[in-house]
Formats: structure tokens, sequence, C-alpha cells
């Protein structure tokens, strides 16, 4: 598979986007000087305990308190507590190596006997904010690298799953091993598997040097106050995608350009020279044929091949997918083969739109229905193998009697183009309007209401060029009927950006009569 990386940065916000094979697949954008980015990790301060839901709010320096919940806390929360308390000012600082780990964290505990308001405690971001909620918080405190995940309070060695190779889990502990210091675990990621030991070695002592580097701020700090940064969202993407079928990394900007290939030059030197600096008139998207797919996103009904397409509608916690055949099936006799081949079609188009559009919560796909059970297996195995290279936390389910399928997916950042779509002022986000036959008599009972109630004798009607002509229609026109009824002067006044069966009315000074 071909993937390339392309980069466009302007003043506001840096915009990412991944295509495999030319075609889009994922977008991020990254607001400049926003923060709160998954990885952060924060002093913050306890802002309320909330028994009920177990959990506790945490300013952080959000406009939103963070959340977290007493599981969130991680087993080991009283030693990194013991370790936050030891840095304040005043106080000799700890090491965790030098450390004696305290009791750890039941599961079935109350969060208020380990946090209680004012208290200051290290966070990491785990989900930032979306939509109407803050940041969500975590205490077990995770460093990423390329090819390790540092663990502090931990002297446990993970692998990951996709590792099978005795003889190469064996290489991995004994390197794991040789490097850790005492009170600090690591979890290896699975693209240690082409790396070196001394990449490797490298990869956990850098990591430590960042945990040491994060514990040192604390003593310079005060809740809230950022500790330690996650790298741009552009270098994580490269540091948990980077392998050898990356063609290129496309940048427009050159500050970002020399970061990124400064970045690739420490962790995979041989792959430098893919990072390009693109210095085209035509804007780099334009340039990647990636504007045109991106505005694919707003779209509701998706095109596949022949015909057939899918009808997205999202809400905040589901999202329902519906495929259609289109006309295919006025023009093929094997209904159970053609929906097959739709519903096939449908799931790869399906897993891409889950990540395109970051798609979270719970995701109900109606697909065409199928009678054979060997069918009904097939396509559920097919979107298990899609689904794999999604590297959000997914379960796929199997098709159920009525031919459902249930994916739920975690997100951990806003949705790419959620701030950029307004609610419809006309429809109100319905997708529906008042009734166009009735629009007259509502106009009517307005004019009635504005010259026997008020005593309006003049009022100007402020209506789209549709509905000015069909009040002008005719010699004897509704707006002469009105005024002859009504004893009034109407006057109809046309605007290209008024609704359909939207009217607003005026007096003489263009004030509104309905809102003033």
């Amino acid at each position: 598979m071909n993937r390339e990386l392309i980069v466009n940065v302007n003043p506001t916000e840096i915009s990412i986007a991944l295509c495999e094979d030319k075609v889009l697949v994922e977008l991020n954008k990254e607001q400049s000087q926003t923060g709160f980015a998954v990885g952060d990790i924060y002093l913050g301060k306890v802002r309320k305990i909330m028994p009920g839901l177990n959990a506790a709010f945490v300013n952080i320096g959000h406009e939103k308190d963070a959340f977290i919940h007493y599981l969130d806390l991680g087993t080991q929360f009283p030693s990194l507590q013991k370790l936050v308390d030891s840095q304040q000012p005043g106080k000799r600082g700890m090491r965790v190596e030098g450390m004696k780990l305290e009791p750890p964290v039941e599961k079935s505990g109350k969060i208020a006997s380990y946090l209680q308001v004012g208290q200051s405690i290290m966070v990491q971001v785990a989900k930032e904010a979306i939509s109407t909620k803050g940041p969500r918080l975590t205490a077990d405190i995770s460093l990423a690298g390329r090819n390790v995940v540092l663990v502090p309070f931990s002297s446990k060695v993970f692998l990951s799953q996709k590792i099978r190779s005795t003889d190469e889990k064996k290489r991995l502990r004994r390197i794991a091993a040789a490097v850790l210091p005492k009170n600090f675990g690591v979890i290896i990621r699975t693209a240690a598997m082409e790396a070196r030991d001394e990449d490797i070695e490298h990869d956990i002592q850098t990591q430590i040097d960042r945990w040491r580097k994060t514990c040192a701020a604390i003593k310079k700090s005060t809740a809230p106050a950022q500790l330690m940064s996650e790298m741009n969202r552009a270098n994580t993407i490269i540091r948990d995608s980077l392998n050898g079928s990356f063609s290129q990394i496309a940048v427009d900007d050159e500050a970002m350009y020399k970061e990124i290939r400064n970045y690739i030059r420490e962790i995979d030197p041989e792959k430098e020279k893919i990072v390009k600096l693109y210095r085209g008139n035509v804007p780099i998207f334009d340039n990647f044929d990636i504007s045109k797919q991106i505005k694919s996103l707003f779209a509701k009904y998706v095109s596949l091949r022949r015909g057939a397409y899918l009808i997205i509608e999202r809400t905040e916690a589901m999202n329902v997918i519906d495929v259609n055949s289109g006309n295919r099936t006025k023009a093929e006799d094997n209904q159970e083969q053609t929906a097959m081949d739709v519903n096939l079609a449908a799931a790869k188009e399906i897993a891409r739109q889950l990540r395109l559009r970051d798609l979270g919560g719970i995701v109900i796909i109606d697909f065409i229905d199928l009678h054979k059970a060997q069918n009904k297996q097939a396509l559920f195995d097919e979107m298990v193998r899609l689904m794999a290279t999604d590297k959000a936390k997914h379960t796929v389910l199997p098709l159920t009697k009525f031919g459902l399928m249930q994916i739920t997916r975690q997100r951990v950042r806003p949705v790419a183009v959620e701030n950029v779509s307004d609610v419809c002022p006309t429809c109100n986000g319905s997708g529906k309007i008042e009734p166009t036959v009735l629009l007259d008599k509502k106009i009517e009972n307005q004019i009635s209401f504005l010259t026997e109630d008020r005593g309006q004798k003049f009022i100007k009607l402020v209506v789209s060029p549709y509905v000015a002509a069909y009040l002008k229609k005719g010699l004897w026109s509704l707006r002469r009927r009105w005024e002859w009824k009504y004893k009034v002067r109407l006057e109809i006044a046309e605007d290209q950006s008024v609704g359909i069966v939207e009217v607003h009315y005026h007096d003489k000074k263009d004030t509104d009569l309905i809102n003033k």
C-alpha cells in the first residue's frame, strides 16, 4: 500500500491528510496555540468531587473542567501522589527508581479516599474536549515513543499481541530488562519488531529522560500548569504510522518541514529523504486532489459503484448508515449476489468513512438483506479485516437477524469538520421546513395582527424572490387583496439571502416589527 502524508500549515491551524493509494483515509486538524492534546501531562487542581459518579472534576487550565473517573486513577496512584507531594517547594524531591511503592488502588474503592478538593495531582489527557464535554483525564501516566511506551511505577514488560515470534519476544524482553531502571515498566509496540537493539534502547532512554524532565517541572509549577507537551499531531502520526509503505511526506511550510525532517532523522535516518518541501503555486491540498475529497465529509449521501450509495446520519452518541443498491436490482436477476456485491463495496467505503469522519460511539449499519448464512459470515469477516487498519479502539459485531451490524468505536479527538458546520437557520437542523402551502395564511395572520392590534398603516415584507413573485402575481394579487382587506399599504422587498419560508415584517424606517 502506498501511503502519503500531506501537511498544510496556515496561521490558525495545521491540517494533516493521510492518503492510501491516493485516497484520503484520515484528516486531522490541529488548532494553533490551543493545547490540551491527547498525551499531554498536567499538574491539575481538584475542583469538585462527585461521589455519585465516583469521579472528580479537575482544573487543568481548560475553559471546561476536565473529568477523571476512579478507575482512571490507575493502580499506582498513591505512589504517583507521593512523588508529586515530594516535589512541592521546600521538600526534597524523590525519584521513581528510589521509591518504595505504595499499596495499589482497589478496584471497588471510592474516589473520595484518594482525592480532596484543592489537591494538586499529576494527570494526562486521555481524550480531548469534544462538543460540550471537557477533556477526559487519567492518572495512569505513560509516555509513548516509536518502539515502546514507558510506564512508570511498574516493573512489567508487556509485548504487542501482534508480535508472535518466540525468539523476537525473548530479544525484546532482554533489551528492555537491560535498560529499564527499577520501578519502570514498558509496553513494546509492534514497530519494535523491525527495530535494531540500539534503537529500542535509545527509545526507552529517551522516554525516561522525558519523564525526569516532567517530574522536575513540578517544582517550578503551580496548578493548573502543563508539565509535558506531546509532540505536534504531524509527528505523532509519523511516529505511529511510519513504515516501508510511506512514499512521501509533503509539507508546504519550511519551519514544519525542518521539524518533521529532524524528527525522522532521529527515529529512522534512512527515510529522511521522503520528506519534501512543497513550493507549488497551487494550494497543496488542491495539488494532491485532497480538497475535493474533503468536501465529501459534509455529504449525507456517499456514492458507490454502479448506482449504489450510503446514507450517513450522525448524532452525539450514535451514527446510522443505510446501504442502498440504487438502480442495480433492476438490471440483475440474482438478488442475493447483487446484495452481496453491494454490501462488500459498502463495507470498504464504510471502513474508510469511519476513519475519515472519525465517527465515534455506536455505529449501526443497515446492510441489504442477505439470506445465506455463509454470505452473512463472509460480510462480517470482511468488515473485521477492513477495520483492522483503524488505530482507534473498536469492536465489530456480527449481523443480527434484522440484517444490522453494530460497531463501537472510540473517539479521542474532535471530528475534523465538526467546527466548520452550522445549524441551518431555516429548518433549525431538523431537515424539514414549514409547509409552503400554508405560507400565505401565515403572512396574512401576521398582517392582521400588525394592523388590527398594533395599528400599522405600512408594512414592508422582506421575502425570497420566489415568494415575492407569488405575492405579486396577477392583476388582483394577494398583496392587493390584503391591502384592500386590512386598509394597509404593503411593500414587497426581495432578498436572495432570505429562506423560502422566511418572512420579515418592517416599517418605513426598516425596523423589524415582530422582534423590536
